[in-house]
């Protein structure tokens, strides 16, 4: 098994692949102690039917440069194949700022292809190339050195095995004419703003039961100071202070370090120093801020009157049309999504580009009242309506 340690070989290895159709890629990484992932390793290989051109390449080799990686994922050439790309697609573009061009996520072709949501690896390499995928290696430390025998045989065989369930994969979205579905999620996973978290917007993520003007504004201004010192100093957000501790703060908007120590779930550590300081600053800000700027939950969902039956009726639709595309239907829309449209919210993506194919044309000609649902035997079928 072969661990690659220099650029030069790196490179060696970078151009044999470039003369395949394809590349199968996966890295071990940590994320616990810090904001940015950790690159520990990364795993490579070229088409073949058993591990003699897959290698392990280690990042934490001193001198090593990935740049030659780089250049293959530049090269238009190579299919770039991945499972579950996110997580890996966020490293290399907070490294060097490039994606691999063109990317294939068996994930995202397994779910159109219907094995169902978020499918695992282990779940396709079993029904597609028919083997075991040994995971007592997952959650070791991908940073210790050396790497044990059992480490590196797990590694490897994340690319291995990737290379029979991205042929399957290809070759059944070809044949289904569903290439262009998987495309259309994979724009999402390539486009920068994924990974780029700006402070001021980090607030989207915090969960709130409140939604008034001067709660959501110091929810931001919490938010925003979090998010700027978790980057700054490479933490992960949750260790400055966590979402219901954040939640809290803004319900009591604290002034003084003596209301910050009645906290009752406010890490001891960001009680004094500079993460006190911070939270009170932002508090200050959020005050003062005019109710006409303070941020609003993200899309208004919660003022929508929504129709019951109308909501029902886009379930059964939903289903009967994910069963019949052998799609997950969770892939198309959420249960939040179909409340919204029985609301008459439209700015859902289930109704454009792939999803409406499949079902949004005609969930919105259900909501319209051009269309009705009946039952045929054991299916239901769409009725179209003069």
């Amino acid at each position: 098994m072969i661990t690659i340690t220099t650029t030069e070989a790196l490179a060696e290895y970078c151009t044999q692949a470039s003369q395949h159709d394809y590349v199968t890629i996966d890295t071990e990484f940590l994320r616990e102690r810090t904001y940015y992932s950790k690159l520990c390793l990364i795993q490579l290989a070229m088409p073949g039917t058993d591990a003699s051109n897959a290698v392990l390449v280690d990042p934490l080799v001193e001198g090593l440069s990935l740049e030659p990686l780089y250049e293959l994922f530049r090269d238009t050439s190579v299919v770039k194949v991945f499972h579950a790309a996110r997580q890996d697609l966020e490293i290399f573009f907070v490294d060097a700022q490039v994606f691999p061009e063109p990317l294939f996520d068996t994930q995202v072709a397994a779910m159109v292809c219907g094995f169902g949501e978020q499918v695992g690896y282990e779940t396709l390499v079993k029904k597609i190339a028919r083997e075991q995928v040994d995971k007592s290696s997952r959650f070791t430390d991908w940073s210790r050195r050396p790497l044990t025998d059992a480490q590196k045989t797990y590694a490897i065989g994340d690319v291995t095995h990737l290379r029979q369930v991205y042929e399957f994969l290809a070759k059944k979205l070809e044949e289904n004419n569903r290439s262009h579905w998987v495309q259309e999620e994979l724009g999402i996973l390539t486009n920068p703003d994924t990974y780029i978290i700006k402070p001021i917007d980090a607030w989207k993520r915090v969960k709130t039961r409140t939604s008034t003007a001067k709660f959501m504004a110091v929810v931001q201004m919490l938010a925003a100071f979090r998010e700027e010192y978790a980057q700054s100093r490479n933490v992960p957000r949750n260790r400055v202070y966590k979402d219901d501790a954040l939640v809290e703060l803004a319900s009591n908007k604290p002034k003084t370090m003596e209301d910050l120590s009645r906290s009752r779930l406010l890490l001891r550590e960001a009680r004094r120093g500079e993460i006190a300081d911070g939270i009170l600053a932002a508090v200050v800000k959020g005050v003062g801020m005019p109710a006409d700027r303070a941020p609003k939950p993200v899309g208004g969902r919660e003022k929508l009157q929504v129709n019951p039956a109308l909501a029902d009726l886009l379930r059964v639709l939903l289903k009967a049309k994910t069963e019949s595309a052998g799609v997950a239907a969770k892939l198309i829309a959420s249960a939040a999504d179909l409340d919204a449209m029985a609301g008459g919210m439209r700015d859902v993506a289930a109704v454009s580009g792939w999803r409406a194919e499949v079902f949004g044309e005609d969930a919105l000609r259900l909501c319209e009242g051009k269309i009705a649902l009946a039952a045929v035997g054991n299916d239901v079928k769409v009725v179209p309506l003069d």
